[in-house]
């Protein structure tokens, strides 16, 4: 994106390791039934702190509209994101250490007031929810989309996933 040439995605997702991507990497296929575009990216809220600024502040100046950020353990990354823009962020806590994602859902829901973060289940679940979450927000602007969730909820009624 700092190349000035690709496009900022509609769903930016940031982690804050590499061992986080099987997890948050189940989204992928539902933000693509859906037609959007996206982009993973890994940066840590502890170490690397410039880097997670740089990448919301391209992202929001290229466009993006709904920032996704997952993270365990203390999970700083979702209140840092949300503190860097006034987009929807949506949070997914990851399991990890003793206490198996508990202690990251904790964080995340307990953001200070004026940095909302919405939040869903922990680890790949909440990923895929991410996903439909960060539909529902853009369909409100974009009937493909509305559509494409329709489409989706009619399929999970009859029994699918």
């Amino acid at each position: 994106m700092a190349d000035g040439k690709t496009p900022a995605p509609r769903v930016l997702v940031l982690t804050g390791s590499a061992s986080d991507l099987p997890e948050i990497e189940k989204m992928v296929p539902l933000l693509e039934r859906f037609g959007l575009s996206w982009r993973i990216e890994v940066a840590s809220a502890h170490r690397q702190p410039a880097t997670v600024h740089r990448l919301v502040a391209e992202a929001e100046a290229g466009g993006t509209e709904v920032f996704v950020a997952a993270a365990g353990m203390a999970a700083h990354l979702p209140g840092v994101v949300a503190s860097l823009t006034a987009k929807p962020v949506i949070g997914v806590p990851l399991a990890s250490g003793p206490l198996a994602g508990f202690d990251a859902l904790l964080s995340i829901v307990q953001m200070p007031p004026g940095v909302p973060v919405a939040t869903v289940a922990v680890g790949g679940a909440g990923a895929r929810n991410a996903a439909v979450l960060a539909a529902r927000i853009l369909a409100l602007k974009d009937p493909q989309v509305a559509a494409a969730l329709d489409a989706y909820r009619r399929e999970l009624a009859e029994g699918g996933r």
